[in-house]
């Protein structure tokens, strides 16, 4: 290995960018269908949620394996010729939210690679914090990148393992990868799921008509292709799947588990599960919590929608105030949480919602919401209630203030500048977004409200404690590859 003090060509510092959202894998083994591409392609559908930017599906068969790709949504990627085209025994998709590595179709997942024992294709989930050292490692050694994603950097270390099978390469490497990954592989016959050491994002397993598998990184991919729930892949595991197979080789065990608390705060979609627990029901419970840690006198419970509904719907049980919507959500806009850019953030507040002057004129609001993270979009949100005629707006969030970054899948890698809860306190943040009072669901409360020990989870945004140790030379930004091989 490499010291890092060779590698320090990677390291940049730039302006804050977004924080996005977690990626979407979706894996598929079904021998005897030919809708098996069509069938991938509606996976992805379902976890559109989880990133907006590239898509893509790889198709394995006849001892090859086919892949388009392309910028944007599933619907804007795929039409129907490409999707009859490809066929095969077994397909990986791909949905992308950048965490390292610019939005362009270079970065676009999954990537192909060719082992020894043949070709493979892999899309992730996570962040390999490490990945610049890796990569360094691996040009000193001759390989040539086409793309600046750690997720290429994994597909190159695989390829070159000496070991004569796909499964023990991937054992070989897993302990070089710091941070987090949830992986799918295909090869022309295997569907591979990989999950790091301490679980950081989700990945689960389905069984699909008794001769099928599905791998997908929440468990609302599995319904529209009536594929049965069995199990998460655990951490630090590889699960190999064949028609009538499933093989698992414990490569790592975890010191401890880790997995990414905002999943089931916002990430995931509400009919999902994780850990064995409902995200839908998870977030009425934080908002139960929150109606008890913070009551106030009001007209009307509102979501902002739709994250936030069943937060609001949790606290207006407990309050026992009338639950109301007080905004209209055109549901043809993208999340602009995790829009890269930030005018087009600012801009999409007005086009994604309009408030029902007639339901909120006059009223004490309590507006009820998953999270503020910079405070771009709420404070605009609290402008068209006051507009609409809003008495009081009474601001009620369902986590803790985010005071430090994500380095583990979630793009706010730059620094703490960006995040608003990190720059003020409380009241500063309530007359900076235009609210009459604002709370925060304090941490055990939450966690409270998951019903898992809180040592199942990552709560480093809030608290600083990180899993997995973050160098600070590490610390970075997802443009730190492509800037490098810029100045190079």
């Amino acid at each position: 290995m490499i010291s890092q003090a060779d590698c320090d060509c990677f390291y940049s510092r730039s302006s804050s960018r977004a924080w996005g959202d977690a990626c979407g894998v979706f894996g598929l083994l079904a021998p005897s269908t030919d809708d098996l591409s069509r069938m991938c392609y509606f996976g992805l559908f379902a976890l559109q949620h989880r990133g907006q930017e590239s898509a893509g599906i790889a198709v394995g068969g006849n001892g090859g394996i086919d892949v388009h790709t392309g910028m944007g949504l599933a619907t804007e990627v795929f039409d129907e010729d490409d999707l009859t085209r490809m066929r095969g025994e077994t397909a990986l998709g791909h949905v992308r939210y950048s965490t390292m590595g610019s939005n362009v179709i270079e970065n676009a997942q999954p990537f192909i690679g060719e082992h020894s024992s043949g070709p493979f294709a892999v899309a992730h989930n996570g962040n390999v914090v490490n990945a610049r050292a890796l990569r360094c490692e691996l040009e000193d050694c001759g390989t040539e990148f086409e793309a600046t994603s750690d997720t290429e950097v994994i597909t190159q270390l695989i390829a070159r393992s000496p070991q004569d099978s796909i499964e023990k390469a991937i054992a070989e490497i897993m302990p070089q990868l710091e941070g987090a990954y949830s992986l799918g592989i295909i090869t022309p016959d295997r569907l591979i799921a990989v999950r790091d050491p301490q679980g950081v994002r989700p990945l689960c397993i389905g069984r699909l008509n008794h001769e099928g598998w599905v791998v997908a990184s929440e468990t609302c991919a599995l319904h529209p292709l009536g594929a049965d729930y069995m199990r998460e892949v655990e951490p630090g595991e590889i699960v190999t799947l064949t028609p009538n197979d499933l093989e698992s080789m414990q490569v790592m065990d975890p010191d401890r588990k880790a997995c990414c608390i905002f999943e089931f705060i916002y990430f995931a979609r509400p009919d999902s599960h994780i850990y064995g627990r409902s995200i839908y029901q998870s977030r009425v419970r934080m908002g139960h919590m929150l109606a008890r840690q913070a009551p106030i006198d009001a007209d009307m419970v509102m979501p902002v929608p739709e994250t936030g509904i069943p937060h609001a719907v949790g606290y207006a049980e407990i309050a026992d105030i009338p639950f109301g919507e007080g905004f209209i959500k055109n549901r043809y806009i993208h999340r602009t949480f995790i829009k890269p850019s930030q005018r087009m953030r600012s801009l999409g507040v007005r086009m994604k919602l309009t408030p029902l002057r007639e339901a909120v004129a006059g009223k004490r609001l309590v507006v009820v919401d998953d999270s503020i993270v910079r405070g771009t979009t709420t404070g605009p949100e609290i402008g068209l209630l006051r507009d609409a005629g809003a008495r009081e707006i009474h601001l009620r969030i369902s986590c803790p203030p985010i005071k430090y970054p994500c380095f583990y899948g979630i793009d706010t890698s730059a620094g703490r500048s960006e995040l608003i809860a990190a720059r003020m306190n409380k009241q500063q943040i309530c007359e900076h977004l235009g609210a009459d009072s604002l709370e925060f669901l304090h941490l055990p409360n939450l966690v409270k409200a998951v019903g898992l020990p809180k040592s199942n989870f990552c709560t480093a945004c809030f608290n600083n404690r990180y899993p997995i140790p973050v160098p600070d030379d590490l610390r970075g930004t997802k443009f730190d590859l492509e800037e490098a091989t810029a100045r190079a």
